[in-house]
């Protein structure tokens, strides 16, 4: 009882944080709208879309008063495995993304329980991910039925085949975000020989099918300048991108710790996506995980979104890979009411400080000794 009456001071002592969620989601469904108004398809899907987001806020605000935080967001590993290896992969460090295709992971039916469900409760936007989310195609095809919902699609551009862009253009639902590192020799340094061209192809295709798409940038110390720059804004958005996602680099090892933005890089960065807004009008700029100041801090563990692994279990967020519940067993609704979850917003461990992308990744001795006393 104490860790919920304090969790409800906690978000409630730095502002309404429904109000918070339900402000951005119109701004992001806003800009998208903009930026969606030369292809009619895609603008009416949006404005149907629009509605829904709005009916969805509305659930969250019920759920609100009966006692229940929704958040707007859900981040779904739809599956373990990957095509590639990328330099200072997180997951992969995590042992989260392998090669083959694990045992036990969510079927095909469980994900759909899970939409279903999210959707019903009021999110409005579930980022699909992986490992490579296009090598599970089943997921894929099930997401695409759900026009309620948004989904955007992080993707490493690899599986950008025909069957994927007809299924792209068929369901406007699916917005595709691919991962870049900056130029050719960035992007092949980190990701592979070859993968720049391969990214690039895909866009190529994208574009002239008018499909709405976007480009998700890890920003580094070293690459926050160029890949902020108006210079490498303009070959994406002259490649068609329509979207571009700032991912703070989570460093997982010692050695990576110098590449995680302080507060001066987020300085920088918030103030560079401000000028990219400005010159480039139809671009919908985004950071991850943004001004935690003036959200009242980190966003993960349900306050804003939570990540669900692809065996089902429900996390504070994909860098910080802990669980203490199943959404097999208890659903998504189940999954908000975590004991972890509850106890991460109730100590006020989300609003620590931290470099790089992640409080909790930085706080995770923290996280792990709450399990431990769950456990005992």
């Amino acid at each position: 009882m104490t860790e919920h009456r304090n969790r409800g001071d906690f978000m409630d002592s730095q502002f309404n944080l429904q109000e918070y969620m339900a402000r951005g989601v119109e701004r992001i469904v806003s800009d998208t709208l903009k930026a969606t108004l030369r292809d009619p398809r895609e603008s009416a899907f949006m404005v149907k879309f629009a509605a829904a987001a709005a009916r969805a806020t509305r659930r969250r605000l019920e759920l609100e008063a009966e006692g229940l935080h929704v958040p707007a967001f859900l981040i779904a590993s739809i599956t373990s495995r990957c095509n590639l290896h990328c330099a200072g992969c997180y997951s992969r460090c995590n042992n989260a993304t392998v090669d083959a295709e694990p045992v036990r992971q969510l079927s095909t039916e469980e994900w759909k329980r899970i939409f279903v469900e999210a959707g019903n409760l009021g999110v409005s936007f579930i980022l699909l991910a992986g490992g490579e989310p296009f090598l599970r195609w089943d997921v894929i095809e099930a997401a695409g039925e759900m026009k309620n919902l948004l989904f955007p699609v992080f993707t490493n551009g690899t599986c950008m085949d025909d069957t994927a862009i007809a299924q792209l253009d068929r369901c406007r639902n699916l917005v595709p975000v691919l991962s870049i590192e900056g130029d050719r020799n960035a992007t092949d340094a980190r990701r592979g020989e070859g993968v720049y061209d391969r990214l690039t192809a895909a866009m190529d295709r994208l574009h002239a099918k008018n499909l709405l798409f976007g480009a998700s940038i890890t920003v580094t110390t070293e690459n926050i300048r160029e890949v902020t720059s108006p210079k490498f804004m303009e070959t994406l958005v002259s490649c068609g991108c329509r979207l571009a996602i700032f991912v703070e680099f989570v460093p997982v090892t010692e050695e990576a710790r110098h590449l995680a933005p302080a507060d001066a890089e987020r300085e920088t960065l918030l103030a560079a996506m401000q000028r990219l807004r400005e010159t480039f009008p139809d671009l919908i700029a985004l950071a991850f995980p943004g001004s935690e100041k003036a959200s009242g801090g980190c966003m993960a563990a349900g306050r804003g979104f939570f990540h669900i692994n692809s065996h089902g279990g429900a996390e504070p967020c994909p860098f910080s890979p802990y669980s203490d519940v199943n959404v097999r067993e208890l659903g998504v609704r189940g999954a908000l009411q975590s004991p972890l979850f509850m106890a991460l917003q109730a100590r006020g461990i989300l609003d620590n400080d931290h470099v790089g992308g992640c409080v909790l990744y930085e706080q995770r001795e923290k996280v792990e000794g709450i399990l431990a006393e769950r456990a005992k």
